[in-house]
């Protein structure tokens, strides 16, 4: 007899399908920004460029968590964007107290704003969506 798997529970119904779908725009922008910007001029901001592609790692991992679903997903989702907000904050705060420090902006600097303030917004509203889901599941 074997045992019946179990669908995870899905985390992209609603609103979390735009959530799949900001993150997933986010990827693009973060990863290939900063990709082009390694490629062409690592020498002149090393640690923005960096910090945009770690950005674009976050942004994938969680667009994949969300779109994978179940209880250790929304959880892997939920530490992440945490991160994501602490990242956005500090890098944010630290652009503004020191903007000599980065000679080039990131994603997540001034929280965010080359990117309409997406940065800061997207991961308060999904721990929001994930805390609903959460609830819905029952957990």
């Amino acid at each position: 007899m074997t045992a019946v798997e179990e669908k995870p529970a899905r985390l992209i119904s609603g609103p979390g399908m735009l959530l799949v779908w900001l993150y997933g725009v986010m990827v693009v922008g973060a990863v290939s920004r900063s990709a082009v910007q390694i490629a062409t001029d690592f020498d002149r901001a090393p640690l923005a460029y960096s910090l945009s592609a770690l950005a674009g790692l976050v942004y994938g991992f969680i667009t994949y968590s969300l779109v994978r679903g179940g209880e250790t997903a929304r959880r892997a989702a939920f530490v992440c964007c945490g991160a994501e907000l602490l990242g956005v904050l500090t890098v944010g705060t630290w652009t503004l107290a020191d903007p000599s420090a980065f000679p080039d902006a990131t994603v997540w600097s001034d929280y965010g704003m080359g990117y309409l303030f997406i940065p800061v917004l997207l991961p308060l509203s999904a721990m929001y969506w994930l805390r609903k889901a959460r609830s819905r599941q029952g957990g």
